[in-house]
Parts: C-alpha cells; structure tokens; sequence
C-alpha cells in the first residue's frame, strides 16, 4: 500500500464521551451510442435529481419532473452473480472498472471519476465495495449501494450502474485473469521505481491483474512538473481501437500470482487507480465547474435508509423529537488530526484556526441565510476527529452540538463504518456549512450544501497566524 495521499482523508470522527433490493430482470439489451450522447447533453438540465425522500422543512430542493423507470441494470448481465466474472458479462456490452484505496471520501470521488469516465466512453460502470481501511481494517467492506442510492444515481446518469457482488459472486475462490493499464505507474515516473497502484480490493475480487503501464500523454499536467493527475479524455482514448493498439507494446507486468502477461482487456476496460484523474486542473473536485461533479458526483444521493438513520442522529443532537420537523442547522467539519503533520512545528493552537474565527465564519453564514432566504438558523451541529475534550467544552459553549455516537451506541450497534457516514450525511444537510481547507471530506460537504440545497459555504484557512483574516 502506497503512504498515505495529499488530501486524503481518514475519515474516523472522535466520538466525545461529553453528553450532549431485487429488481426484475428482462431481456438485456446492447447499450446505444445515442443513449449515452443523449444523457451527457441532457445531464445537467438534471442536475439536482429527486428531493430527499424526507426533506426537512429548510432545505431548498429542486423541482425536476418525474422520470420513467431507471435502466435495469441487471439485465445489462448474462444473470446472476457467477464465479467467473467474465461468465456474466453480455458479449454486446463493454464495461468499465478501477479499484479504490484511497480513503472513504477520497474513494467516493474515484468512483465518481471512474463513472464520468464510463460516460465518456460509453461503457457500463463495475463499481467494487468500500475498504475500511482508514477505519478499522477489521470492518468488513461495504457496498456502494449500501450507502448511495444506485437506481437513482442511474436514472439521472442515464446509463446502469453496476456492482462487482451483482456479476462475481463474492463468495467465489476462482481466480480470474485480466489484463489493465497502470495510471499510477506512468503519472509516477518521476519516482526511481513507480509501480501500479495496489488495492486489497483486488485480492478479495479473487483477481490476478497483468498492468500495462498507461502511455506517458495521459499525465495531465506538463512532464517536468511533479503531479499524479491524468486527463479524462487522455484515459478515454484507451477504450478505443486506435489509441489502445498503438500503446500495446507498452511495458506490460506479469500477474503476481498466474505471472501472466496479458494486454489491457477490451471488454472490461481496466485502470489501476482514478482518483488522481481531472479534465483542465489538478483537485479539480473543488471547482464549481468540476466536469465529475457536475455530470456525476452531484446525482450521487444517499439512499434512503441511511438518509433516515443520520435524520434520527440529527434529531436527538439537537433534542427534537421524532414527530417534529428538523429545525434548520449549519454544518461544520473541522479536521485536525492527521493535519497537525502540516503545522511543520508551529504550535497547533497557531497554525489551527480557533473556535472563535470558526465562530465568524459560521456567523457569515447565519448572516447570509438571514439576508437571501429569510431563515433564522440558531442550530449548529460540529463534526471533528479532533480528540481535546476541552476543545470539545469550548464548542459546547458557544451553544453548538454533535451527534454523540457513544451515548447512541452507534458503532455498537450498526458497526464503525456508520458515523462516517453519518457525519458525510448531517454535513451534507445543513442550510449552510463551514469546512477546513484541504479536506476532501468538506469538499464534498461544501458542494452538496451549494448544489442539493443552494445553501451558502465557507471554508476556513489554517497553517499560520492570520491564515483565515480576511
């Protein structure tokens, strides 16, 4: 496993001790060019999708009209889940796959990325589970549909959305051979022995993957500045005859385990690692023109269960009861842990902002509500792996709240996986939210606040005396 990444989150909230689908299957059917041409053109005039099933009263949500059934992704399958996966794959369909190990929120961002890639080369999306690595690697991996709303997240995309455990059964021992490009081996040329990028998720998939290192021009930025991002478009040319037999001859690893050397296969397109992927700039997730925001990543909604399990969290941090709407609140995400390594020995009260410049920024945005949507917003609901229990009675004091995962027993009786989530969940719902500058997690929080709700954001400065003065 690769260190840890700029930007990468690890995604573990403290918990304080201060109290405060079956789908029916038809007949499949080949995936049109024009329906993929036809739902990129079409895409953004969707762009907020369905309300929440259960929106609180203050949340601003877009009127979109009502759609016809999602694609049925399964029948985008020979059936089944089998333990060959190349057994359920339709001959007149071609998908698409990568792997994650990243981070939850940064692996958020990498399907995001690999789906927008499916739309541009108009192939069905395979999406593997979520690692718990930054968790607690003993957590079992969690689906992707256990957390985001797939039907949906098809019908506004317009093509399927596939799940590894829908075509591989997940109890297979059968050892499938593949052959992929390596992303990260070429970006990573800098570096004396760059290698693809490894994912316990491939081991678990029972897959023995031959890389072939992906041509130097899909590095995104100029050769002599050292980046890992690769362009959207460099990659997509890949899932075309030309541009894939004229880099055939690139070098090729053999599997570790068959130590075959196969080529980058064509029917399951296959890239090692896709977070680091933009189409203009690098950490292009946090411009408001984001093409994998805006095609993808905005439509990418939670699914219903989870979305009331973080409304009942929410409820009970700011003592409302069940029969009650939820009150309007701002959400704030405050990372500190692992950032503290970025203070390079300034001390952490001078490179961290204080709870009193947070303050402002979260007065701003009570401000702003006030002034272009008429809400008094009084609520403020604080998330933060920071661990200082008087930190913690310093938020207390300025009148705030947090969801109290150890009085809910939450990991207890869901699992460690969930206050993550519901933390993501609660941040995305605020009628405003503050964040921290650097962290993936708030950026997500920061675009689902502008785009669900057209809530207004801030995100706060650190690393020095003064960062957040303006």
């Amino acid at each position: 496993m690769d260190t840890q990444d700029p930007y990468d989150d690890p995604e573990t909230p403290f918990i304080p001790t201060l109290a405060a689908k079956p789908r029916p299957t038809t007949k499949g059917r080949k995936l049109s060019r024009r329906t993929i041409s036809t739902a990129l053109a079409c895409i953004s005039l969707l762009g907020f999708g369905f309300i929440l099933l259960k929106p609180s009263s203050h949340l601003d949500t877009q009127h979109v009209p009502s759609y016809s059934a999602a694609p049925n992704s399964l029948s985008y399958l020979q059936g089944p889940p089998t333990q060959r996966f190349r057994d359920n794959l339709r001959n007149d369909t071609k998908y698409i796959t990568s792997f994650s190990s990243a981070g939850w929120t940064n692996d958020v961002m990498t399907y995001g990325n690999l789906i927008y890639l499916a739309l541009l080369t108009e192939r069905i999306p395979l999406i593997a589970k979520f690692l718990s690595s930054h968790i607690d690697s003993s957590e079992p991996p969690f689906a992707f549909g256990e957390i985001f709303d797939v039907p949906r997240l098809s019908q506004a995309i317009g093509i399927p959305v596939l799940e590894w455990h829908e075509v591989k059964d997940s109890e297979s021992q059968v050892l499938d051979d593949l052959g992929g490009w390596s992303v990260w081996e070429s970006v990573e040329r800098y570096k004396e022995d760059p290698r693809p990028r490894a994912s316990p998720i491939i081991d678990r998939l029972k897959l023995d993957i031959s890389w072939t290192r992906a041509p130097d021009w899909v590095k995104l930025t100029p050769p002599d500045i050292i980046d890992d991002h690769a362009s959207f478009w460099s990659l997509a040319t890949l899932a075309f005859p030309q541009a894939r037999s004229e880099s055939l001859g690139l070098p090729n690893r053999p599997s570790p385990q068959r130590h075959l050397s196969l080529p980058p296969d064509d029917q399951l397109l296959c890239f090692d690692f896709l977070y680091f992927i933009a189409a203009q700039r690098p950490w292009e997730w946090e411009m408001d023109y984001s093409p994998a925001w805006r095609f993808v990543g905005q439509h990418m909604r939670w699914n219903a269960t989870m979305e009331k399990l973080a409304d009942a969290h929410a409820r009970r941090a700011m003592n409302v009861p069940a029969n009650e709407p939820v009150p309007p609140y701002i959400s704030v995400h405050i990372r500190h842990g692992d950032f503290r390594d970025q203070c390079h020995g300034l001390p952490v009260d001078q490179c961290f902002a204080s709870l009193s410049i947070i303050a402002r920024r979260v007065s701003e945005v009570q401000e702003e509500l006030r002034t272009h949507k008429g809400i008094e917003v009084t609520h403020v609901i604080m998330t933060s792996d920071e661990s200082d229990p008087e930190w913690w009675s310093e938020v207390r004091a300025l009148g705030w709240t947090w969801v109290d995962y150890a009085t809910d027993r939450t990991e207890e009786i869901y699992g460690k996986w969930y206050p993550v989530f519901i933390d993501a969940i609660i941040q995305s719902n605020g009628a405003g939210f503050v964040g921290t500058r650097g962290s993936t997690m708030s950026n997500l929080a920061l675009r689902r606040v502008q785009t669900w709700h057209n809530g207004p954001t801030r995100i706060v400065q650190w690393g020095w005396p003064g960062a957040d003065d303006h």
